[in-house]
């Protein structure tokens, strides 16, 4: 009867991460690298006092129960998940059970020609058209057709020049140019 509960429980908790990342790839997000300000849920099955929510620091980093110091840093979920898990089955635990998710993305960044310019928390899905919404819409000089977006950790590189349905990306810095005419 135990075993039967055991076995049930394995394959509701199987289920549950193959959903979890069937819709991770939907949004293309299965290979969003973590970056400074990211809110993660890191969960280990069974294990409350190593279950915790985590917010990367400035340097990328998260500090983690018995494990210390995490350099997590451009990292995917999925990546992260297994090195906590075989880090823990090296002398903490047998055999556990790690899943990472992103509970809260870092902010992006609009600024030019909007009513409020600043930064606003990411949404998955988000396009410029939608960061100009959230961004309270163009001001009366916003040009109709100079977007520039810069993608976080590209600052060596001038931004693109993108179109009103570009994807934004978390971290992305969006100028919107003035129109002079």
């Amino acid at each position: 009867m135990i075993g039967s509960f055991i076995r049930s429980l394995f394959i509701a908790v199987f289920v549950l991460l193959s959903f979890s990342v069937s819709a991770e790839k939907q949004v293309g997000l299965s290979d969003y690298p973590l970056g400074a300000g990211d809110l993660l849920r890191i969960t280990v099955f069974g294990e409350d006092d190593l279950s915790v929510e985590v917010r990367l620091s400035d340097a990328g980093t998260i500090s983690y129960p018995f494990l210390g110091e995490l350099r997590t840093r451009g990292l995917t979920t999925g990546v992260l998940s297994e090195s906590i898990r075989s880090q823990l089955a090296d002398g903490y635990l047998v055999n556990p059970s790690v899943s990472v998710e992103v509970v809260e993305y870092r902010q992006f960044f609009i600024y030019g020609q909007v009513e409020e310019p600043g930064g606003y928390p990411y949404q998955p899905g988000l396009t410029l058209q939608r960061a100009v919404a959230l961004a309270g819409g163009f001001s009366e000089r916003a040009s109709s057709d100079e977007f520039f977006v810069a993608s976080e950790g590209q600052e060596e590189q001038s931004p693109v020049k993108v179109g009103i349905n570009a994807t934004i990306k978390p971290g992305d810095t969006v100028t919107i140019e003035e129109s002079f005419f």
